[in-house]
């Protein structure tokens, strides 16, 4: 998937880093790339998180770390009033600086790890900290990243793209993919018919296919499978609807083909990822209450 570079270097302008609220009726599909690492907490809002050729839902308390040039996007419902994030962004040649100084190996592994994209489950102190840190300045500011990259050096975390992703960073297909990609999210639980999107780049069905498998390392009938699954795995934990009407609803036309793809993607079957998530609610709520007492 071709991705549009984003100069972020004007955006900071005399700040060691650039930090900032983001708030707005809703995230747009945006596939872009930029050479600074980007650290995005997810305050509000929920939808669909790309990250090279990783594709998740996200919810509030969504934490990521990108590495440079790698292509990501969030993108939420349209429909919702409001959506809002902490993003902070620096460059290697600001990090670079602090991490030959003793004490930064467990950071510089983190960064080094970023070049996939890192999924956090953060804790609440550190959720405090990056909401806190767009409103500091100068040397506060510095320390209070640090601190936030300490902690979750620390913590464990899950890579998100593959290692076989390789993103290729150019202008010339970026509107293209952009039109197919928000296509494909907006009809998901309908039959999305492949003449009919190879129409909207004005290419064959042959030749859009090679064209998106050069693109973004997948088929379109699996990229189709896992915008499904995703959706899926939200109404599975959201809701109490049976799995078979959630399979029809999410634009499955044979339960078989559904359990079958589930199972590929998840590696458990659709019953088996509800039960494991509603005994990880009942966990956590156990815990809560513990605390609470």
């Amino acid at each position: 998937m071709k991705a549009m570079y984003e100069n972020i270097a004007t955006k900071k302008g005399s700040e060691s880093f650039f930090a900032y609220r983001f708030v707005v009726p809703a995230f747009e599909f945006k596939w872009h790339y930029h050479p600074e690492y980007e650290l995005t907490l997810i305050t509000k809002g929920k939808g669909r998180r790309l990250v090279g050729d990783s594709n998740e839902i996200f919810s509030a308390g969504d934490l990521v770390l990108l590495g440079p040039g790698l292509p990501h996007t969030w993108s939420s419902d349209l429909e919702k009033k409001s959506v809002s994030a902490v993003v902070i962004q620096f460059s290697d040649d600001f990090i670079r600086g602090f991490l030959h100084l003793n004490g930064f190996d467990k950071i510089a592994r983190l960064l080094s790890g970023a070049s996939r994209g890192t999924f956090f489950s953060p804790s609440k102190e550190v959720i405090s900290q990056i909401e806190l840190l767009p409103a500091l300045t100068g040397v506060e500011k510095v320390v209070c990243l640090l601190t936030i990259l300490q902690k979750l050096s620390i913590q464990k975390n899950t890579k998100l793209s593959s290692e076989y992703f390789n993103a290729v960073l150019n202008e010339v297909t970026e509107s293209r993919i952009n039109k197919v990609c928000r296509h494909i999210q907006k009809n998901a639980t309908k039959i999305i018919d492949l003449g009919q999107t190879a129409d909207l780049i004005h290419l064959s069905p042959s030749a859009f296919c090679k064209f998106f498998k050069r693109a973004t390392g997948k088929t379109f009938s699996d990229y189709v499978n896992d915008i499904r699954i995703g959706n899926i795995c939200h109404l599975l934990t959201e809701t109490d609807k049976a799995i078979s009407e959630i399979a029809y609803e999410t634009g499955f036309e044979s339960l078989t083909y559904f359990n079958r793809i589930f199972l590929k993607k998840k590696r458990v079957t659709p019953r088996g990822f509800r039960n494991k998530s509603l005994a990880l609610f009942l966990k956590n709520q156990k815990g809560y209450l513990q605390k609470m007492k």
